[in-house]
């Protein structure tokens, strides 16, 4: 399977083109990576590559990742989340990922032979709260969204990020606002378009992100005109990483990652091709 690399609007990627003959411009999905393993557009399309889709799959990096880490290492992302986990880390890097995807899908139809349709996004665990960000905001039509193990509240993911401080977050009147807004179980009628969407939940998963996703299904249930349309999917043995550490280059994919791509390539295929 051939793989394209490059950058569109300044965000760089790893794409892989449909499986199969495809005529006329074929269907696009969009990813965002985790900051855990597999951290990097390359290893998250190594892991999940839902080769069975007939679809442009193309994998996003997300700010100061991969190709865009500094000197080539995490090290200043790193240095950041000790400066202020979710004012300097988290919450920056969730709305620049969103803010700088709207340029990016314009470069990425120049580049590819995509259409101009709605297309799927696929969020895992900080790249779900990107996903998230860019169906709330409405700005693109979105056909389809998929999360795996997703910080659907960030205020969640500051308290299992606090390690990297090395002490405990020290909330403020800016930081409690800018985790409202990260806040997506609280935003769920800000889904105005209502597409299918469909969380995977590994059973090993941190327990906080576990209740936070089943919160957030329950809240879109309540509100879309077609609640089942809203699926749950817990995966057995699936912790929270998709791949081994570093994860920063592509790896072969293990089990627990080939059962979600699996999930993944059934269910984005019944949505696409529908």
């Amino acid at each position: 399977m051939e793989t394209i690399t490059g950058t569109a609007a300044g965000v760089p990627f790893t794409a892989l083109p449909p499986a199969g003959a495809v005529e006329g411009p074929a269907p696009l999905i969009v990813t965002w990576h985790m900051l855990d393993a597999p951290r990097t557009d390359a290893a998250f399309a190594a892991a999940l590559p839902m080769s069975g889709v007939p679809a442009w799959r193309v994998h996003l990096g997300m700010p100061m990742c991969g190709a865009r880490m500094v000197d080539g290492r995490v090290d200043a992302a790193v240095a950041l989340a000790r400066q202020d986990v979710l004012l300097a880390f988290l919450a920056p890097f969730t709305h620049q990922a969103a803010d700088e995807f709207p340029a990016a899908l314009s470069a990425l139809r120049d580049q590819l032979p995509v259409g101009d349709e709605p297309v799927g996004v696929l969020g895992a665990s900080l790249g779900g709260a990107v996903a998230l960000q860019v169906l709330t905001a409405g700005k693109i039509p979105v056909k389809a969204v998929a999360l795996v193990n997703p910080a659907v509240r960030v205020r969640s993911a500051v308290g299992l990020a606090e390690g990297l401080a090395g002490r405990p977050y020290r909330w403020t009147a800016e930081s409690r606002k800018a985790a409202d807004e990260l806040d997506f179980v609280a935003r769920a009628g800000d889904v105005a378009r209502q597409p299918p969407l469909l969380l995977v939940s590994g059973e090993r998963d941190h327990a906080v992100l576990r209740t936070d996703a089943a919160a957030l299904v329950d809240a879109l249930r309540e509100r879309y005109a077609r609640p089942d349309e809203v699926e749950l999917v817990t995966v057995p043995g699936l912790a929270h990483p998709l791949a081994d550490e570093p994860g920063l280059e592509p790896a072969p994919q293990l089990p627990a990652a080939r059962a979600v791509d699996e999930i993944l390539t059934k269910w984005f295929h019944r949505q696409l091709t529908r």
